[in-house]
């Protein structure tokens, strides 16, 4: 997919409410076709690292058909799924250099804490018994300020991340390393914007989950007596639960990546003055 992005004039940006609406509507009007294109992707798991790349490049797929749209371009599938597969060892890159990543965050995280820790224990032992209840009230608050920056910090870090595997699967000119860098150059200035977008996308798949615990009470409540007397039912209990998370996980992804295509076609209209006219979605 090649497009113009040096038109003269920047398509008006979209709201945070018509980035919802039409993601919202991209997805209803293709629901079966990305549910099955996710039911595969989730399938996919059960390989192992392989499988994990199709996984993710199957995702992706999703945010590029709904960019596709987006830009008043839609490409069949088939189409689609020949450009991400002729890239499914980036896109294995790209999720090795993203654990690594994640990795280092958290050690991060862990190394805040124990300093933060070890600088307790040597005020703590420095006052000796001359601490009392204010001393460790402090810790406390300052403990769960500690504890609030790094979540912000580590929201605000991987937000920055949020688009990753999307460009890999539009643009042309990107690879498993350099996708990284072009997520985190179109998400600059917008971090707080994506997080609102994506809690109020959470808010909306939230009965999904919702019912997909009770469905999962109910089957263990309904196999927990089963398999007190015959353990043989434990592999169709098993089936049952993987069956009901990739169904439900199945119904809730396209969702999640037609909100990441509209985000992304949002930021390249903001930043680059993407010249397509925005497929109407009466939005």
């Amino acid at each position: 997919m090649s497009y113009n992005l040096g038109s003269p004039s920047p398509i008006e940006p979209l709201s945070l409410g018509n980035v919802i609406t039409a993601g919202i509507r991209i997805y209803r009007s293709h629901l079966k076709d990305y549910f099955l294109l996710a039911l595969k992707a989730y399938v996919w798991l059960l390989v192992p690292i392989y499988g994990w790349a199709k996984f993710y490049a199957l995702s992706a797929l999703i945010s590029r058909l709904t960019f596709a749209e987006l830009v008043n371009q839609p490409e069949s599938i088939s189409s689609g799924q020949r450009f991400v597969n002729s890239r499914i060892w980036q896109f294995l890159i790209n999720i090795l250099l993203m654990l690594l990543v994640g990795t280092g965050i958290l050690i991060g995280v862990v190394i805040v804490f124990a300093i933060f820790g070890f600088l307790s224990a040597v005020l703590v032992g420095g006052l000796n018994q001359q601490a009392n209840i204010g001393v460790y009230l402090m810790l406390g608050l300052l403990a769960f300020v500690v504890g609030i920056l790094a979540l912000v910090a580590v929201l605000w870090i991987s937000t920055r991340f949020y688009l990753v595997e999307v460009p890999l699967a539009i643009e042309d000119n990107v690879d498993g390393t350099s996708t990284i860098a072009r997520s985190w150059e179109l998400t600059k200035s917008y971090v707080w914007r994506i997080i609102l977008i994506s809690f109020v996308a959470f808010l909306i798949t939230l009965p999904i989950q919702i019912v997909v615990q009770i469905v999962s009470t109910i089957v263990q409540l309904v196999f927990t007596p089963l398999l007190e007397q015959n353990s043989g039912f434990g592999l169709l209990f098993a089936v049952i639960i993987l069956a009901l998370s990739f169904a439900s996980g199945a119904v809730v992804l396209p969702f999640w990546q037609a909100i990441k295509a509209v985000i992304y076609y949002d930021l390249r209209s903001r930043k680059e003055g993407l010249g397509l006219k925005l497929r109407d979605y009466e939005i």
